[in-house]
């Protein structure tokens, strides 16, 4: 876990906080010293696309199902 800071203060000292977070550091707030919230570095877009280029291309080699292949496998198992 990072850096714990209560409401009051994230109020105050946002910026830096989200600098902080923008660097890579997890900022927990808390209220009543009971943690509330998270503040979290967003996944790079680059790293989404990524994995959806590599879902893209595992399915393309994947074989279609046909209707009656699904048909078949619900029933299995319940005799």
């Amino acid at each position: 876990m990072g850096m714990i800071v209560k409401v009051g203060e994230a109020k105050t000292r946002l910026s830096e906080l989200l600098a902080r977070v923008e660097a890579g550091e997890e900022i927990v707030i808390s209220h009543s010293d009971h943690p509330v919230a998270r503040l979290l570095p967003m996944q790079k877009r680059q790293d989404v696309e990524g994995a959806i280029a590599d879902i893209l291309a595992a399915r393309s080699v994947l074989s279609t199902t046909a209707p009656d292949e699904i048909i078949a496998w619900r029933g299995e198992g319940r005799r």
